[in-house]
């Protein structure tokens, strides 16, 4: 005959399948955001070693016009994903594949009609602008839309949890850009270096299609508009605040202090280079578990924004301290004649760094909460303070200005999101689904 199990007995029974549950979340979480690390860490790479490539191979002022068009396609970048992935993240993540599916095809093809869209009219741009520039202008137009794809799959295979695809994309990229970038050296010019980068995204972005067996849907992208326009509209403004304030700032500093300073500028945020891709990307993994998080857990989601954001600023701030203690010989052959000036702005830099990894935690809770409003008006704010600061830093003190200006104005912009982000969560925005909720 069993014998009759005690209370205590029963509740460590009963306790045992919960504690086993939330261990396999844990690890389920951990594994996710281990993929993302390992997706930016491939991201920033590639990233880094174009930035390094180009400006060791045409000099400053190339390199000055270089980043003029990188930055162009940061705002480019942002309208892609405030209308296509951003309503695709805070939507579609961990829902069932059919659901999936179906608003990728959408998403993505509302991706690739932004690229085609905008650019044409950076086509257009670059033949009108002609001189150094204009070359760089319209072959970026050529290549927009495969950038647009490329990103938009990493964007949907993180809304589904299956982080270790976009890794795969990533390296994709990378791989097709050693040879590209090959033969842009070879060629000489700025032009050649944008086609280079953009058609190794192109062939990223082609493989993207066979990852996921989904064709992108340019036919549905107005409809895909119309039944996420409550969110696209304000993703849309508050993205282009972020990249058009950071296009502002880059035009203002070559006119007041010169296109070089641009260079100059760009070579000392490729010295925090891992930091500065995980931001621009990290609404990849975080949004995504920030939603899941408010899911099923709602009451958790500030202690992991908070998480988020101190172990990104940390790092940057350990990151930037190595970077200080790099001896010339070293930074001059990294970055070649670049690094005697980027090296002046390694402190302020990485301040701004920092300050914006701390506010990124916020803004990934806002965004899970569907809080629209408030996230845009923290970006206007955000966005107003960067350019201020840099241009106001720039009429001051020159570059070194600039970057101090920066510098601060992030800082307060973190504020801003934190502050806004309290007090989302005292209003008790807890609806089970984001789709319910509303700002």
């Amino acid at each position: 005959m069993t014998p009759m199990a005690t209370k205590g007995e029963k509740t460590t029974t009963a306790a045992a399948p919960a504690r086993h549950a939330r261990r396999t979340a844990k690890r389920a979480v951990l594994g996710r955001l281990s993929w993302g690390l390992a997706d930016q860490a491939a991201s920033s790479l590639s990233n880094f070693v174009v930035g390094i490539y180009v400006a060791r191979s045409l000099g400053l002022t190339a390199f000055g016009v270089f980043s003029l068009a990188w930055v162009t396609y940061g705002v480019v970048l942002s309208v892609s994903r405030g209308l296509a992935t951003d309503p695709l993240v805070v939507r579609f993540s961990g829902v069932p594949d059919w659901s999936w599916r179906r608003a990728v095809a959408r998403s993505s093809g509302t991706a690739l009609g932004v690229g085609g869209a905008i650019g044409a009219a950076c086509v257009a741009a670059g033949l009108v602008l002609g001189g150094r520039v204009g070359p760089a202008f319209a072959c970026l137009g050529f290549v927009l839309p495969g950038l647009l794809l490329q990103d938009a799959w990493r964007y949907a295979f993180f809304a589904a949890g299956t982080g270790r695809k976009a890794f795969v994309n990533d390296i994709v990229w990378g791989v097709a850009l050693v040879p590209a970038m090959v033969v842009a050296a070879r060629v000489g010019s700025v032009a050649a270096f944008v086609l280079a980068w953009g058609a190794s995204a192109a062939v990223a972005a082609a493989y993207g299609c066979l990852q996921s067996g989904i064709r992108p849907r340019m036919t549905q992208a107005r409809e895909w508009l119309r039944e996420h326009r409550d969110l696209g509209c304000r993703y849309l403004v508050e993205n282009v605040g972020v990249s058009g304030a950071g296009q502002l700032r880059a035009y203002g500093l070559g006119v007041i202090v010169g296109v070089g300073a641009v260079g100059v500028v760009r070579g000392a945020e490729l010295l925090l280079g891992p930091f500065m891709a995980v931001l621009m990307g990290l609404s990849l993994v975080t949004v995504a578990e920030a939603a899941r998080v408010l899911r099923r857990t709602p009451h958790r989601l500030g202690v992991f924004c908070l998480a988020l954001g101190g172990v990104q600023a940390v790092a940057a701030l350990l990151w930037g301290a190595a970077l200080l203690l790099i001896p010339d010989r070293l930074g001059e052959l990294v970055l070649g004649d670049v690094w005697s000036s980027a090296s002046t702005l390694i402190v302020p830099v990485t301040l701004g760094v920092a300050g914006a990894g701390l506010g990124t935690g916020a803004a990934a809770g806002l965004r899970a909460l569907a809080a629209a409003r408030r996230s845009l008006r923290c970006q206007m704010f955000a966005s107003a303070f960067y350019v201020g600061g840099g241009l106001g830093g720039a009429a001051v003190a020159g570059t070194v200005g600039s970057a101090w200006g920066v510098a601060a104005a992030t800082v307060c912009g973190s504020a801003v999101w934190w502050l806004q982000l309290r007090s989302a969560l005292r209003e008790g925005h807890h609806h089970t689904t984001p789709e319910a909720r509303t700002t």
